[in-house]
C-alpha cells in the first residue's frame, strides 16, 4: 500500500472512531520524550512481573517508538484472539454469515412425519439467548414454528445431529485438566448450544440444614444432580458447582445461606451434542412436537434426500466482537478449527494452528517469531514477540477490513466489559482499542492508542511470570498513559 494512502486511511479511520477532526494533526513530540517517559513506566512493570516484553510503533511511518525485549517469546493468553479474530476476517470476510440447517426426509401425513429430522451443524457459536434477549429458545421456537406450519405434531423416526466439519477432541489437551467444568474451558462443536454450558441456579431452604433447592435454566431433564450442598444459617456459605468428569451430572457442595438470594452459576457441559438435542427436543416439546426416536449424532450427511424446513443465521461481526469484546475462549475456538476445517477439510486444532499461522506469515510476521497451540490463549504453549503483535496490528490496520477489526475490539471505558474501569478518564477514554490477556502468572495488552498529538501508534505489552495481575495491569495501563499523553 503506498505510504500516503496508509496515512490518509489512518486518518479517516480513526476520525471515524473518536469523532476528532484529525486533519491538521500536531507534529509528533520528540522521540527521546516519549521514549524516556515508556522506558520509566516499563521499569516499573518490571517490578510486577519478571518477563516483560513491550514494543510500540507509530502508524503513520511504521517507525519503531519504543522497544524492550520486543525479540523475546512471551506467552500470549487471551492476546491468541487477535490472531485468530484477524485470520477469520480476512479468510471469511465481512460479509460471511453462518449457516445452520434443520431439514426432514419421509412423508407428512396426518400431522405426523413418518421419518427423520436432522440438524446440519456449521460451526455458529450464537445459537444461544445472547442475542435474543436472553432467551435461550427463541432460536429453536423459530425452527419448531416451521414445523407448526408444515403441520408437524410428531416424527417417527430419529433426531440425526449432523456435524461434517470439526474433529475430535473437543476440549484440547493443553487446557487445564481441573477446570474443564467452567465455563471458559466449554467443549468445541459443530452443533453447539448457550455457548456449551448450563446455568445452574442454586436456591437456599426455607430451613437450615436442609439441602438448597437446585434447578438448571431452563429446566432440562438431561442433567443428573448430586446435591451434597445444606442450607446455613445467615447469608453467608461456600458454594461448589461443578460437573463431574467425563460426565453431565452435576455436583453442589458446601453451604449457601438461609438469608441470602440465589446464586448462577454457568457450567460447561460434557457432551456438547447431547445437550443440543435434549434442549432443541424440550422447546419442541414447548409447541407441542415430540420425536420418538433417538438421538443420532452423524459425520458427514446421512443417505437420503432431506428437505430443508429451516435456517438460522447469524454474522461474522458480532462473532467476532463477542470473541474480543467479552474474551469468549469457546467463540474463538469455534472460528479457529471452521478456519482448520476450510484450510484442509480437516477442523482439528492442528490444522486451525496451520491456517492461522499461514495467515500470519502472509500478512508478514515472521514465522519464528510466534508459535499457536489453539485459538483462545488457554493453552499456554501459545507465544510470540511482542514485536510480532505489533506488526500484526500494524497490517490489519491497514487492511482492506481494518475497520471490521478495530471495531470488534474492546476500547478504554466501554461500558460493560472488563474494560470499564481501566482507562476510563479523559483523554484515554475510547482513545484505545486493545484486546487483554490474562491467565495464572501471565497479563498482556495489545492493540491501538491515540496520542495527544492525534497520531496513532500499535502497541503490545506482554507481561509473564506476573507476581501480581493488578499490579501488572496497573503498570499496563500506566504505560499505555505515557503512550497517549506524549505521543
Amino acid at each position: 500500500m503506498p505510504k500516503l494512502h496508509r496515512i490518509l486511511w489512518s486518518l479517516l479511520l480513526l476520525a471515524g472512531l473518536t469523532g476528532v477532526s484529525l486533519a491538521e494533526p500536531a507534529p509528533p513530540r520528540t522521540a527521546p520524550t516519549l521514549e524516556a517517559s515508556l522506558a520509566r513506566e516499563v521499569e516499573s512493570a518490571r517490578r510486577t512481573a519478571r518477563a516483560v516484553g513491550v514494543h510500540v510503533v507509530d502508524l503513520a511511518d511504521d517507525r519503531v517508538v519504543y522497544g524492550y525485549q520486543e525479540d523475546q517469546p512471551r506467552i500470549l493468553a487471551s492476546n491468541t484472539k487477535l490472531m485468530t479474530t484477524a485470520a477469520a476476517l480476512v479468510d471469511l470476510g465481512p460479509g460471511f454469515r453462518y449457516q445452520t440447517r434443520v431439514a426432514l426426509r419421509g412423508e407428512v401425513r396426518g400431522g405426523t412425519l413418518e421419518g427423520d429430522l436432522a440438524v446440519f451443524g456449521a460451526g455458529d457459536p450464537n445459537i444461544s439467548g445472547r442475542f435474543h434477549d436472553g432467551d435461550p429458545y427463541a432460536i429453536f421456537r423459530g425452527w419448531a414454528d416451521e414445523l407448526v406450519a408444515r403441520g408437524i405434531s410428531r416424527v417417527t423416526g430419529d433426531l440425526y445431529l449432523v456435524n461434517g466439519i470439526f474433529e475430535a477432541p473437543r476440549v484440547h489437551p493443553d487446557w487445564p485438566r481441573d477446570q474443564l467444568s467452567t465455563w471458559y474451558e466449554a467443549p468445541v462443536d459443530a452443533l453447539s448450544f448457550s455457548d456449551n454450558c448450563v446455568l445452574v441456579r442454586v436456591r437456599p431452604s426455607r430451613r437450615s440444614g436442609a439441602p438448597p433447592i437446585v434447578e438448571t435454566v431452563p429446566p432440562l431433564d438431561y442433567f443428573q444432580v448430586r446435591n451434597q450442598a445444606k442450607t446455613g444459617e445467615g447469608r453467608r456459605g461456600t458454594l461448589y458447582v461443578r460437573r463431574e468428569d467425563d460426565s453431565d451430572t452435576l455436583v453442589v457442595s458446601g453451604t449457601i445461606g438461609r438469608s441470602s438470594g440465589h446464586l448462577d452459576v454457568w457450567v460447561a457441559v460434557h457432551d456438547p451434542e447431547a445437550y443440543f438435542a435434549a434442549s432443541l427436543r424440550a422447546a419442541l416439546a414447548e409447541r407441542g412436537i415430540s420425536i420418538a426416536g433417538g438421538d443420532r449424532p452423524v459425520h458427514g450427511t446421512p443417505p437420503g434426500a432431506w428437505e430443508q424446513v429451516a435456517v438460522f443465521e447469524s454474522t461474522i461481526e458480532q462473532t467476532l466482537e463477542v470473541t474480543n469484546k467479552r474474551s469468549q475462549n469457546f467463540y474463538a475456538e469455534s472460528l479457529a478449527k471452521l478456519l482448520g476445517f476450510r484450510r484442509a477439510g480437516e477442523g482439528s486444532w492442528h490444522e486451525a494452528t496451520e491456517a492461522i499461522g499461514s495467515f500470519l506469515v502472509e500478512l508478514g510476521v515472521p514465522a519464528g517469531e510466534f508459535r499457536l497451540s489453539d485459538g483462545s490463549g488457554l493453552s499456554r504453549s501459545n507465544q510470540a514477540t511482542p514485536r510480532a503483535m505489533t506488526r500484526l496490528l500494524s497490517r490489519m490496520y491497514f487492511h482492506d477490513f481494518g475497520r471490521e477489526f478495530v471495531r470488534s475490539l474492546p476500547h478504554s471505558g466501554e461500558d460493560g466489559l472488563r474494560w470499564e474501569r481501566r482507562l476510563a478518564a479523559p483523554p484515554y477514554r475510547e482513545n484505545v482499542f486493545a484486546k487483554t490477556g490474562t491467565i495464572r502468572g501471565v497479563s498482556t495488552l495489545s492493540g491501538y492508542a491515540k496520542g495527544a498529538s492525534g497520531r496513532v501508534y500499535a502497541f503490545s505489552i506482554l507481561c509473564n511470570q506476573v507476581r501480581s495481575t493488578s499490579d501488572a495491569m496497573a503498570a499496563q495501563d500506566r504505560i499505555v498513559r505515557a503512550l497517549i499523553d506524549r505521543g
